[in-house]
């Protein structure tokens, strides 16, 4: 029997700012992508959209994306795999300290936007990402690319530091 994962990226309000309808969309998804803070989000609003995964029983991945936030995280920027690991890792470890907090596993990493794109397209990035989720050791590296992309899968890049990835 299959199961399937329906996923939103949530958590993307931003001070005063609210984007979407978080706790709404909550009671029709399995999982959740929280921005971190680099292209939206903020430390309460990642607080707040912790504690409601938790009460809908929605398992909560990190979603990092670049440090972008006039641009949503959407604009390509000329990172290189170190700046892309060490922001990464930054982001993961946010997420990952309100989770604790919260008594939340942290389940999965989705790179956000621009930076998903970038590693769809080179190896490097998708190596820095997947470098900076095994680091920070959550349960599954999701996925970095979509199955088109030549980096596709991100076995490769995980393996490289003993982890393993759930599905391609």
């Amino acid at each position: 029997m299959f199961k399937i994962d329906l996923n939103s990226d949530l958590g993307e309000s931003f001070g005063p700012w609210r984007m979407g309808m978080d706790r709404e969309v909550m009671e029709h998804v399995s999982s959740a992508n929280v921005a971190c803070g680099f292209h939206a989000g903020d430390p309460e609003v990642m607080i707040r959209t912790v504690q409601a995964a938790k009460e809908a029983s929605v398992a909560v991945g990190a979603h990092p994306g670049h440090p972008d936030l006039q641009g949503f995280g959407r604009r390509t920027m000329g990172c290189t795999p170190d700046e892309v690991y060490a922001f990464t890792l930054y982001q993961i470890g946010a997420i990952q300290a309100v989770c604790t907090a919260q008594g939340v596993r942290l389940e999965h990493v989705k790179a956000h936007g621009a930076l998903y794109n970038q590693a769809a397209k080179d190896l490097a990035m998708a190596k820095a990402i997947a470098r900076a989720t095994v680091t920070t050791k959550p349960i599954q590296l999701t996925r970095i690319t979509s199955r088109r992309s030549p980096t596709a899968c991100p076995r490769p890049a995980a393996s490289a530091w003993g982890s393993t990835v759930s599905r391609c």
